[in-house]
């Protein structure tokens, strides 16, 4: 079971990694963010932060659809997300050992080659 505490640690033991100030987390790398809190919309009421989910960026159509359809107990998408290489992760859901390995996949996707070294 994971939690924002454990997305921050994560986070920012990467390089170049910023942290944007937010109601929850919201990290970046060469201007591009990788991991940020689910800012839930419900139809007549006002978004709210969400930091027991997380947007994790995955690459392309393809790697989301696999994560959605592979493991939807851990992955889903919303409206307004349609479109866009991002899923949204259940955080109490993952276990850390996972949570490590998406996490950095984000960031190796979004990290200039220069950060990556």
């Amino acid at each position: 079971m994971a939690d924002a505490d454990d997305v921050r640690r994560l986070a920012l033991a990467l390089p170049h990694v910023q942290e944007i100030d937010s109601d929850g987390f919201d990290f970046r790398v060469g201007g591009k963010g990788f991991i940020w809190s689910y800012p839930e919309r419900r139809p007549g009421r006002p978004r709210i932060i969400r930091t027991d989910i997380a947007v994790l960026f995955v690459g392309d159509e393809a790697e989301k659809q696999a994560l959605l359809l592979g493991e939807p107990d851990l992955f889903f998408t919303a409206p307004g997300y349609d479109g866009w290489p991002l899923v949204m992760l259940r955080l109490p859901e993952v276990d850390v050992e996972r949570l490590t390995e998406l996490v950095t996949d984000a960031w190796r996707m979004r990290a200039p080659e220069a950060a990556r070294g």
